[in-house]
């Protein structure tokens, strides 16, 4: 772990024992990314070059069968992770409960830029409740297909909450 986010875990009060506890990765911060989408409230959404093609490819197979599929959020780099989490303690939660649903800076997966929050609209949007959804049936039987697999499932081994909604795009299921 480099000094920077040895210096942000510590002021986040995030024990570095955490990393082997939860059997977290670091990843490294994408380098290269392309706009994907842009989200209804203008937000532009960013991805690995690859994953971009992968997600265009898998929403518009998911169109031809009437399924609607859109980013909620895709490349955060560590600073926004702080950001996230430093709000969430400035609300009163404690970092235990935070680190269940928020990956300790350096560890998330939207670092790599190949990580997507998915939802429908009129649906809800980073809830459980979007596992109801036909579209998380849809990503179910097709994600796979186009290289992105469900990172959180239920009671998985990093202690985070399920989270039907978080997909990944792995290049290796493609090989």
């Amino acid at each position: 772990m480099n000094e920077a986010l040895r210096a942000s875990w510590a002021t986040l009060g995030i024990p570095e024992s955490v990393l082997v506890e939860k059997r977290l990765t670091l990843y490294d911060e994408a380098e290269a990314l392309v706009d994907a989408e842009i989200g209804e409230d203008g937000r532009v959404w960013q991805l690995t070059p690859a994953a971009s093609l992968a997600w265009h490819a898998m929403r518009d197979a998911a169109a031809e069968d009437g399924i609607v599929l859109r980013i909620a959020s895709a490349y955060r780099g560590t600073s926004r992770q702080v950001a996230l989490i430093q709000r969430k303690l400035n609300a009163g939660q404690p970092i235990d409960a935070i680190l269940q649903v928020l990956a300790p800076p350096g560890c998330s997966e939207h670092h790599t830029g190949r990580a997507i929050d998915v939802y429908t609209p009129g649906g809800p949007v980073v809830e459980e409740a979007f596992e109801t959804m036909p579209a998380f049936a849809w990503l179910q039987a097709n994600a796979g297909r186009f290289g992105f697999t469900l990172s959180f499932p239920r009671d998985n081994p990093y202690g985070y909450v399920y989270e039907p909604w978080h997909w990944c795009f792995q290049p290796t299921l493609l090989a």
